[in-house]
Formats: C-alpha cells, structure tokens, sequence
C-alpha cells in the first residue's frame, strides 16, 4: 500500500481527529489531507510528475508534514534534507537526485539561492518570512495551499520509490538511500508492532523530520492514524515537559543525549509524566546508569533500546523485560527481519564471535541512488538465489539466547547521534583553513553519543585554538559532524609508507579521554 492511501483512509475513517500539532496549529486528518492535497496539486501544475524527486528542506513544523504527503500524492519521491545543511552539499543533493522541485521555509531561501545558482528550472516554494513576505525567487506556498485540491491520477504503486535520504558516504559525499513505499509500510508495520502503538497513541517528537528516527514518527502516527506532537528541538525541558502533560503524550521518542539532559535535571519526581506509555531509544546504547534512573523516573513506562541504520530503518529492539537480563544489548531482530552475524567470507559465526551485521527483510533499501559501486558492496546474495540481503558494515556478535550486542565500526563511517559523518567531509573543511597544516578525522568513543567526531591536527598558525577549529567547522558543517574533540599534534601517526593512519590516530585519541 502507499504511503499517502493511509492519509486518505484514516481521514475518510476519523476526518475530525487530530492528526498533528506543531506549535500553535492543529491540523484534523482532514485538514491534513485536504492541504496535502493542494499542494499536490501545484507541484503538478508545475512540471511535478511520478517519480520527479522533491527536496523537502524545513524544520520540524507543520509546512513539512503538508509538504511530505503532498509529494506523495503526486506520484513523486520526497527528500528530506536537515535544515542546517550548508549550500555547498544542499547543492550536490539537488544536482545528484535532479530534483523538480523545493519546499522550504524563508529563512533557509538564501542557502536555496546559493545552492541553486542560476538553475532557473526548479520550481521553489517557500513558506512566508517574519515580514509576512514571500522570498524573491520562490512562489508562495500559502497560494499553493489556496488552489483547489483535485486527485492526481500518477498511476503509482507500493514498489515506486518513495523517498530518498542522503547519508553521509566513505568518500565523502553523501549517499542516497531509495526506499520503496513498501519498504517504508513493513518498517513501519514492524515498528508498531513491538511498541504496541494503537490509533490512540499521542506521539511526541523533537527529532528532526529529515532524520529517519524522526520522519518514522510521523509515518507511523498517520499509518496508525494516531496523533504527533511535532517540536523543533529538546534544548528546553521542562517545556517539552509541560507540552506532554497539556497532550496526554503516551509515546516519547527519544536519543542518549536526550536522555542525559533529563538526567541532569533535579527536582524531577518519579512519575511527573504519567500519560507516557514507552520511551524508545536509539542512535546510541543507554549506559546502564541511565537506564536504571529512566526506569526510577518513568515507572511503569516501558522502555525500548534499539538499533537502526538508514539503509532499512530499524534492525533491533531490546524487550523491555529483557533490559535488567541483558545490560548492553540492542536486542533481538523486530517483528518479519532476520538478522544474522557473518565472517569475511558470509558464513554465520557462532555466539560470542564478531562478525558483520547482515539484515534480511522487506524493509531493506532497493539501494544508493546512482551509486552502483557502493549497491552492491551493501546488498549482496541472500540465503535465496532471488533476494539481496544488507551487510550494515557494523560488528556484531550474540549471546547464547542470540541477543545481539553491538561491537564497533567495520569501515572509517562516524555513527554519532544516529547520524554517519564521513571524516574525509570532516577533514575537507580543516584543510580549508590556512592555520591548519594536517589533520585527521576519527570517532571517539562517547556514552552518550556512540562516537564523537574527533580531530587530530598540526598547526601552521600557532596562535589558532581549539575553538578557533570547532567554530571554523560549524561555519561549513552541520552541527553533528563538527569536531566536539580537537587535539594539536605535532604530528600525525603514520603507517610504514608514510600515510596517516586513521586506526592509529583513533587508538591515540582513545588514550588521551
């Protein structure tokens, strides 16, 4: 089924029920349906077909909810891109999926600009700015929103791409994942499945829509037709705090850092959020410390550890009975996934040997747009001669009982936050400062974050600092790949031909925390 047909559905079912709140709007199934509907409807009038991809570049608010379904409805493939991506790689994503169009907010329109040049043959859409004006160079969304809504008759179905997501790649430059409107129905299917999601869940999320943690939570609150709380960020608490008791949020979504800022606070009673049902965790394992004060905070709320990557969603859930019994592990595979461990040559390893991570299911990507190479070094034969199964590159071993437990990084790729950073990306940017001679990028090991983003570097300007790199950094990257770790080296390790070693200089890094 596609993705957009359980909008219609649930909004022909419950039209008055509250699909989504985003600040001060609420928006009912049909009103959300109605929206998306019209905007479907401009981005057809404006050269939008089947299978065009459009870029999706806003914050969490109610726009970008409208905007993803409304793509959906044109036959098209949505790709959400984090608005703190900077113009140089915003452009390399338009160009790569030869998007038709762009729905963004004003504020973002001059990274837009710069990241378009003159290619005058995209159609851009933007939300109004704080002067009430539409940007010069884009058609206002809210004239879209005011066309007559009408079907669009794209003729699509369930195994036509339904977005693309662009990870970070070993090169560099970033990658993107197709997912198929049914791949994108069984992750979610599965999700709900073990969380015990029902159509009266209230979903809270602060995650970002272009992340896949955050974008699953509104797939599947409409899936379900449930209702989601959509919030721009966690840096205030106890307003997060106040906004869960005001909705009667069963369902909060969650990462370690998250996590670690409740924990921080004091004055915090047990129980202070009875509506919540489940909290749920990923992007990092929650130390065991954490775990047992959540569990001392939330009583009675079950708490899910599990384990995802882009290229299928989710892999692993931890039962929350399972959580005293198994310290560390991210569990077993979800509800219709396998997922198996394998040597160097695709052998499964007995428990307790490391091996490869492989994952077998319906959820996994159809693979990299136009990157053939990096395809088929990620999906490769299954146990049966017509499938493809995903090796994640990530290294795994069981336990007796087959619970996974997750050992490290097969390749250079930085998991921090949930979101993969390539350090060449990272080091591309160092070297563009004249105080830098040499640097070398790595993962640092974090109990909150999985790794950090950590840099060795040799000076050229002496007087440069640590914050001098950091701030250089945040001015040409988004804020998850920017160092949080700068040492000044006068030299970088080396192997024995003279090239800087990566191992050597995350083991050396490891040694100084």
């Amino acid at each position: 089924m596609r993705i957009e047909h359980f909008l219609a559905a649930n909004a022909a079912a419950q039209p008055a029920k509250t699909a989504l709140i985003a600040k001060h709007k609420r928006l009912s199934y049909e009103e959300l349906d109605d929206l998306s509907s019209r905007l479907a409807a401009a981005l057809f009038l404006n050269g939008v077909r089947r299978d065009d991809r459009v870029v999706v570049f806003m914050d969490n608010c109610w726009e970008a909810a409208v905007s993803i379904f409304a793509v959906l409805k044109a036959g098209a493939t949505f790709s959400p891109v984090n608005p703190s991506t900077k113009a140089d790689k915003l452009a390399y994503i338009i160009a790569d999926c030869d998007a038709s169009a762009i729905l963004i907010q004003a504020k973002l329109m001059p990274v837009v600009a710069e990241a378009c040049g003159g290619n005058t043959g995209i159609f851009v859409a933007s939300t109004v700015g704080a002067d009430g004006q539409c940007p010069v160079g884009a058609a206002s969304l809210a004239d879209c929103l005011a066309l007559e809504a009408g079907e669009i008759d794209h003729r699509g179905i369930d195994v036509d791409l339904a977005m693309l997501i662009y990870t970070s790649g070993s090169t560099g430059r970033p990658k993107g994942v197709m997912m198929t409107h049914r791949n994108c129905d069984a992750a979610a299917d599965s999700i709900t499945t073990y969380l015990r999601n029902t159509p009266d869940d209230i979903i809270l999320n602060v995650l970002p829509l272009a992340f896949d943690y955050g974008l699953y939570q509104l797939l599947m609150a409409v899936r379900l037709g449930a209702t989601l709380v959509l919030e721009k960020s966690f840096a205030f608490p106890q307003a997060i705090f106040e906004r869960i008791r005001e909705e009667g949020v069963t369902g909060l979504p969650l990462v370690p850092t998250m996590a670690a800022m409740i924990l921080q606070m004091r004055d915090l009673e047990p129980g202070f959020l009875p509506s919540l049902r489940y909290i749920s965790n990923t992007a990092a394992a929650l130390p065991q410390p954490h775990i047992e004060r959540l569990r001392f905070l939330f009583p009675g709320v079950r708490l899910y550890s599990m384990y995802g990557l882009t290229e299928c969603k989710r892999c692993t859930y931890l039962p929350p009975e399972e959580l005293d019994r198994r310290p560390g592990s991210v569990g077993i595979a979800i509800p219709n996934t396998e997922a198996f461990v394998v040597d160097d040559y695709g052998q499964r390893v007995p428990s307790g040997v490391a091996g490869e991570l492989v994952i077998r299911g319906p959820h996994v990507m159809q693979g990299y747009w136009r990157n053939e190479a990096a395809t088929e070094r990620a999906l490769r034969p299954g146990p049966n001669h017509w499938e493809k199964v995903l090796y994640t590159g990530d290294l795994f071993r069981t336990d007796e009982d087959g619970f996974l437990y997750f050992v490290g990084r097969k390749d250079d790729i930085i998991k921090t936050r949930g979101e993969k950073v390539a350090p060449k990306e990272v080091e591309a940017v160092l070297h563009a400062h004249p105080g830098i001679a040499e640097a070398v990028v790595v993962g640092v090991p974090d109990p909150l974050l999985g790794h950090a983003v950590g840099a060795l570097v040799i000076r050229s300007d002496p007087t440069l600092s640590e914050k001098d790199v950091m701030r250089h950094c945040a001015r040409h990257l988004e804020d998850f790949m920017v160092p949080k770790v700068v040492e000044f080296r006068r030299e970088l390790p080396k192997t024995d031909t003279g090239k800087v070693s990566r191992r050597l200089a995350a083991e050396m890094m490891e040694a100084a925390q």
